[in-house]
C-alpha cells in the first residue's frame, strides 16, 4: 500500500477518533442516498477487490518459485555443459596424440613379414603388441569422443531451452506483477473516495461479520469441541511458535520475512522453520499437503479459504488462527471465520501429538487491527 494512502487512511482514522472503535447507535450512518453504495455494498466492493489481489499474489508467487526452480536447472545444464565440453576438449588432445604414435608406427609390410625379417624377432613382436595396444586405446578415446561430442550437442540443446523457458518465466512475472500492482491501486483508489465515517462503519461491519461467521461455523459443530485436548506435533508446535514470533510485523505481498510476510509467505516459512518444508503458494499447499476434516484441526495444521485456495492462515487451536491478512495490515491472530473456509490441511500427517503441550503467550494486540488493509498502525510498505 502506497504512502499516500496510508497517510489518507491514518488521517481518517483521527478524525474518526479510532477505526476500530465500536459504532455508537447514534452515529450510525444515514441510509445511503439514491445512486450512492451502502456500507454493505462497499464493504462487498473492498472484499472483492482484495480477494483478487490476493489472487494475483499467489499466481505471482507460483511463477516466482517456477522461476527459481528453473534458473538453478539452467544453472545445473550451463556447469554440466562446461565440464562435457572440457571431456570433449581432453578427448580430442588424447585422440590425436594416440593417431599420430600409430602413424610413426606404422609400417606398409604385413606383421607376418616384419616378423621374419625382423633383426629382433622378440623385439619386433613386443613392437606389434605396442602397436595393437595403440590401436585399441585409440578406439577408446575415438568412442569417448563421439559420446563427449553427442552429450555437448544434447546439454547444448537442453540448456538453450532452460534459459528460452527462463526467459519467458522472467516475462511472465513482470507482467503478474504488473497485474498485482492494478489490483492494489484499484484498492487504493477505493479507499481514498470514503470518509473517515465510512472507514468507521466499515470496520465495525467487519467485525460484525466475522463474529456472526464465527458463531456459525461453531454452532455447526465443524470445530473441534470447545475444550477438547488439541495438541500439535513437535514440528506443529515450533511452526506455531515461529508464526506467533511475527505477529505485529506488517503484510507485503510476495515477501518470505523476515521483516514482511504475504499470508503463504507466513505458513511456508513457519514449517520451514520446523524443520518440515511446504510448498510456497496457497494453492500448492492446499493441492499437495494432506487434508483433514475441520473437526480434526490441531495447532500448526494450515486453514485455506475461499475456492480457488488463495488465502491461508495457521492454526491456534480455540477456533483461532494466525495470519498475514492484506496489505495495509499486520501479522495478527484472528477468528478462523475471518474469510470464507475452504479446508484444512496438515503438513505433518504422520507427526505424534505433544504429550504434553503449553501454547505460546500471544504478544499484546495480537488480536487487534482490521482485516481489510486500513489499520491506522500500519506502515508503508513496497511493491516490488
Amino acid at each position: 500500500m502506497s504512502g499516500m494512502l496510508l497517510r489518507l487512511v491514518c488521517t481518517a482514522a483521527v478524525a474518526a477518533g479510532t477505526v476500530l472503535a465500536p459504532v455508537p447507535a447514534a452515529a450510525a450512518p444515514e441510509p445511503p442516498a439514491p445512486g450512492e453504495r451502502s456500507v454493505a455494498e462497499l464493504l462487498t466492493d473492498l472484499q472483492k477487490l482484495y480477494r483478487e489481489a490476493e489472487k494475483a499474489t499467489e499466481t505471482y508467487n507460483a511463477t516466482e518459485e517456477r522461476l527459481k526452480k528453473q534458473r538453478a536447472l539452467t544453472r545445473r545444464l550451463e556447469i554440466a555443459l562446461a565440464r562435457t565440453r572440457l571431456s570433449l576438449h581432453d578427448s580430442r588432445g588424447a585422440a590425436g596424440r594416440l593417431a599420430r604414435q600409430q602413424y610413426q608406427s606404422r609400417s606398409d609390410l604385413s606383421p607376418y613379414l616384419r616378423l621374419l625379417l625382423a633383426r629382433d624377432p622378440q623385439g619386433a613382436l613386443d613392437q606389434g603388441q605396442v602397436i595393437g595396444q595403440l590401436a585399441r586405446q585409440r578406439a577408446r578415446a575415438v568412442g569417448r569422443l563421439t559420446g563427449d561430442e553427442k552429450k555437448a550437442t544434447a546439454l547444448a540443446r537442453r540448456a538453450r531451452k532452460a534459459l528460452d523457458a527462463q526467459l519467458a518465466l522472467a516475462e511472465r512475472r513482470k507482467k503478474q506483477r504488473d497485474e498485482v500492482r492494478e489490483r492494489l491501486h484499484e484498492v487504493e483508489e477505493l479507499l481514498a473516495s470514503l470518509s473517515a465515517e465510512e472507514l468507521t462503519a466499515l470496520a465495525e461491519l467487519e467485525r460484525t461479520e466475522v463474529a456472526e461467521e464465527q458463531q456459525k461455523l461453531v454452532a455447526s459443530g465443524a470445530l473441534p469441541a470447545a475444550g477438547a485436548p488439541s495438541a500439535p506435533s513437535a514440528a506443529g508446535d515450533r511452526a506455531v511458535r515461529y508464526a506467533v514470533e511475527q505477529v505485529g510485523k506488517p503484510y507485503e505481498w510476495g515477501a518470505e520475512g523476515p521483516r514482511t510476510y504475504d499470508c503463504s509467505g507466513l505458513t511456508s516459512q513457519a514449517w520451514d522453520a520446523a524443520g518440515t518444508p511446504i510448498p510456497r503458494t496457497s494453492q500448492e499447499q492446499w493441492a499437495r499437503l494432506k487434508r483433514i476434516p475441520l473437526k480434526q484441526l490441531r495447532p500448526g495444521d494450515l486453514v485455506l479459504y475461499f475456492p480457488e485456495a488463495t488465502h491461508v492462515a495457521l492454526y491456534l487451536g480455540d477456533g483461532m488462527v494466525v495470519q498475514a491478512p492484506r496489505p495495509g495490515a499486520r501479522i495478527k491472530v484472528s477468528p478462523i471465520a475471518a474469510n470464507p473456509v475452504l479446508g484444512a490441511v496438515r503438513p505433518d500427517p504422520a507427526g505424534k501429538p505433544l504429550r504434553h503441550y503449553e501454547p505460546p503467550e500471544l504478544p499484546e494486540g495480537a488480536t487487534e487491527g482490521s482485516d481489510l488493509g486500513y489499520a491506522p498502525a500500519a506502515p508503508e510498505t513496497s511493491i516490488r
